[in-house]
């Protein structure tokens, strides 16, 4: 059982590790035209009869891009925690959905979305570096599952808020005649992440149990030899003092 630890820590670092990269993909997307930055964002609209200076646009973690060959490109400036508000994106109403018209309903969604993945990040790289501690020690199990269990608590509510924003955005694109659909690799990323920060967590819990129940192990001739041996010693002072007893009567 003293094997099963560090293998366990290993696994877990491992998942820690792939959900560090997951969230990376989606954070780092429309920064590089590599793959599978390329291919990675939340939602692309056909903004044909808006103000949007790229048809069909698409909504990555820092930028507004076009689209190319099915890749992102001609990408905007980057805006820290980019929110999905089209009538401020484009700095017009015109041709925008009535949904995102005089409501801020999108914007605090997706910015608090942004907020939550952040913090989630910062705790999973947090229970990587812990993590190290799990190959070695119990308590590292235990600290590295807490900590990787608020990334999973944050990834998971980063995660709700970008599909209920973006799903409903897609919807009153539609609703309102314009093609619109959820990028595959943005949202595999950010719910492959919060799995491994889930399975992760569960290993970690159980890495630190199991140790645990190895130390609690019961040694060659410990309690249930103790307990026939003194047995044993009190026969013999029974069965001796009722020889004295009756010699004395004799």
């Amino acid at each position: 059982m003293a094997v099963a630890r560090p293998v366990l820590g290993l696994v877990s670092l491992i998942l820690v590790a792939a959900g560090l990269l997951f969230q990376f993909f989606v954070i780092l997307s429309g920064v590089s035209n590599t793959t599978p930055l390329n291919k990675t964002y939340f939602i692309q609209v056909d903004t044909a009869g808006t103000a949007a200076p790229r048809n069909p646009s698409r909504w990555t973690f820092f930028y507004i891009c076009g689209e190319q060959n099915g890749l992102n490109a001609n990408c905007g400036a980057p805006v820290p925690a980019l929110p999905f508000n089209p009538p401020e994106n484009f700095g017009s109403t015109q041709g925008v959905p009535g949904a995102f018209i005089g409501t801020h309903h999108y914007y605090y969604l997706s910015r608090f979305m942004f907020a939550f993945y952040l913090i989630a990040l910062f705790f999973a790289a947090l229970a990587f570096f812990t993590g190290i501690l799990a190959l070695c020690t119990r308590l590292g199990s235990y600290l590295s599952g807490l900590t990787v269990a608020i990334a999973a608590f944050f990834q998971a509510l980063a995660a709700a808020l970008m599909t209920a924003c973006f799903v409903q955005g897609r919807n009153a694109f539609r609703r309102n005649g314009q093609a619109a659909s959820l990028g595959r690799y943005g949202f595999g990323w950010t719910w492959a992440a919060f799995a491994a920060y889930f399975i992760a967590m569960v290993l970690f819990c159980v890495g630190g149990a199991v140790s645990k129940s190895s130390d609690r192990t019961p040694r060659k001739g410990g309690m249930f030899g103790r307990k026939a041996s003194t047995r044993s010693r009190g026969s013999f002072i029974d069965s001796e003092s009722q020889r004295r007893v009756k010699e004395e009567y004799e």
